[in-house]
């Protein structure tokens, strides 16, 4: 069977080029959809826990069919062990120079990528979650955050603006644990209301806003590892 997607021999070029548009418009879709059950289900373990996430729960949450779902996943185990968080919006600090503001820019965008990614307040609930699939989601985007982190700081350390006896996996600990305890001090919709999907975009925590804790926790970092 000839795949819509791919060339065929003898295909007109016209012809082609409006299967691929076709291709091209299903497969957004298809992104598209599989964002909001993503979003969906982070949004009920946040709200509920792992317990609560039901293929009909999603299905309610996000909109999506159950069927369109089903087609997907077996069931919710599988929707949460396959759960893919996009990537492509992780932060790259190689335009920036080991300094203070360097620093204070890089934790920003660390702030903006979990927000964006994956929600801060989803960040802390999987971090705390014993489920293994959980705790994959989470590493989908720590890790190469962490990797950049460290690439960030090691040019201090070889420009000599930073100390040389940095303990990175702790420095990097320390800054996670810090973004994720301000966002739940300074938002009081954590504690008011349930957390929307919408709520999980770019910009959902009001400690992002106006980038206090990434200035703040610039001066507290910069004391210790500045040489």
């Amino acid at each position: 069977m000839r795949n819509p997607c791919g060339k065929a021999g003898g295909t007109h070029g016209t012809e082609q080029s409006a299967a691929n548009r076709g291709c091209g418009r299903r497969e957004r879709l298809r992104e598209q959809t599989d964002r909001k059950i993503m979003r969906a289900a982070l949004e009920i373990v946040v709200s509920d826990g792992v317990g609560a996430v039901t293929i009909e729960e999603v299905a309610r949450r996000s909109g999506v069919a159950k069927t369109t779902i089903y087609r997907r996943y077996r069931n919710a185990d599988d929707l949460l062990h396959r759960i893919q968080v996009e990537a492509a919006g992780l932060p790259d600090f190689s335009d920036l120079d080991p300094s203070r503001d360097g620093l204070r820019a890089m934790l920003q965008r660390i702030q903006d990528c979990f927000d964006s990614e994956l929600g801060l307040k989803a960040v802390g609930a999987v971090l705390t979650s014993d489920n293994d699939a959980l705790t994959a989601i989470a590493e989908q985007v720590l890790a190469p955050a962490e990797q950049r982190f460290s690439a960030f700081v090691n040019r201090g350390i070889v420009t000599k603006a930073f100390r040389a006896d940095v303990d990175l996996g702790f420095l990097f600990d320390t800054v996670l644990g810090s973004m994720l305890a301000y966002t739940a001090l300074h938002d009081k919709a954590t504690c008011a209301e349930p957390l929307s999907s919408s709520k999980m975009g770019a910009n959902s925590t009001n400690g992002n806003a106006d980038g206090a804790w990434a200035a703040h926790m610039a001066g507290l970092l910069w004391t210790v590892i500045a040489v």
